[in-house]
């Protein structure tokens, strides 16, 4: 009887160690969450977020579960979003607007990042070489649009305009960099040109005020701050009497007078093929390049170009 038990607890020794050496090939995943950390309610990121998550439940369906929250224009707001979302162990983060990236860059270099209206990501993550990759675990998509398209707007729309002033948050890394870029061309083409800064909502409009008073046409680049503030743009402008030229389409309909302008809705949507991807393809992130909006379009805002007595130019589609 000895024997047998000895020989029965030998095999089960042998067999489970057989079981412990054999690895279980792991299951592929039938259903993900998504942690989307938007900087600010404005209709840009507002359109980007819409047609993130409109493209990803396309392909995804009931399988995908979104964890949406909005950082109020604040920064250290995001930092905490995307902190928890780490905790949490979601499946990928979808940043949208370049602080909401740079939050999320900061607290996971695993989980899959996804950024969406970010200008250019060298000067939002520091790099200081570009190839068009990020690598690691950061993608996206660009809300870029010709900066010396937009440049050459100004002269086009106001060929007596002298000076111009560009008017941007002094904290938004990719507002600097549009700032910088669109300085150059408007100085080639023989223009005199001055940036005002503002740090947050609080000083907008005295800052605007003092823009106004310099120049003959304003600049606003794709500034998160600047649309979030556009109706208090618009009050300084209109009684000013001085024109915007816009780096995008939904901070020209309540500020500007013309853009040349991505669509953010469509930007989005790019951002959500990503994703999926990703989530279900088993993309490698690393080696995924940042990819633009599909096209641009060259938009007036018919209301502001009224007040200001300004006839629109052809070739631009009134802002409906």
């Amino acid at each position: 009887m000895k024997k047998v038990l000895a020989v029965s607890i030998a095999l089960c020794m042998i067999f489970g160690l057989a079981a412990c050496g054999k690895k279980e090939e792991p299951k592929a995943k039938d259903s993900w969450t998504i942690g989307i950390c938007q900087l600010v309610q404005h209709p840009a990121l507002d359109k980007a977020t819409e047609g993130f998550m409109d493209a990803v439940k396309e392909e995804l369906g009931d399988k995908v579960e979104f964890i949406e929250q909005n950082g109020s224009g604040e920064p250290a707001n995001c930092t905490t979003i995307v902190n928890d979302f780490v905790s949490r162990g979601v499946d990928l983060i979808m940043a949208n607007a370049t602080p909401a990236l740079q939050a999320a860059a900061a607290a996971t270099d695993s989980i899959p990042i996804l950024g969406t209206a970010v200008t250019h990501y060298a000067p939002a993550l520091g790099l200081t070489e570009w190839t068009g990759t990020v690598g690691g675990n950061i993608s996206g998509t660009s809300d870029l649009a010709s900066l010396e398209e937009q440049a050459k707007m100004v002269k086009e729309w106001f060929p007596d305009a002298k000076k111009v002033a560009i008017l941007f948050c002094s904290s938004e890394a990719n507002s600097i960099f549009q700032a910088q870029e669109v300085e150059a061309h408007l100085k080639s083409m023989g223009l005199e040109v001055q940036n005002f800064t503002f740090t947050d909502t609080n000083d907008v409009a005295s800052v605007t005020l003092q823009a106004c008073n310099f120049a003959d046409v304003l600049y606003i680049p794709t500034d998160n701050v600047a649309a979030a503030n556009a109706e208090a743009i618009a009050n300084v402008v209109l009684a000013e009497k001085k024109p915007v030229i816009a780096g995008e389409k939904e901070l020209c309909s309540g500020c500007g007078v013309a853009s040349l302008s991505i669509d953010y809705y469509d930007l989005g949507r790019a951002t959500g093929k990503m994703a999926v991807k990703i989530l279900r393809d088993g993309a490698d992130i690393s080696t995924m390049p940042i990819e633009t909006a599909p096209e641009t379009a060259r938009f007036f805002n018919k209301d502001i170009c009224e007040k200001l007595g300004i006839t629109p130019l052809e070739g631009y589609t009134a802002i409906e």
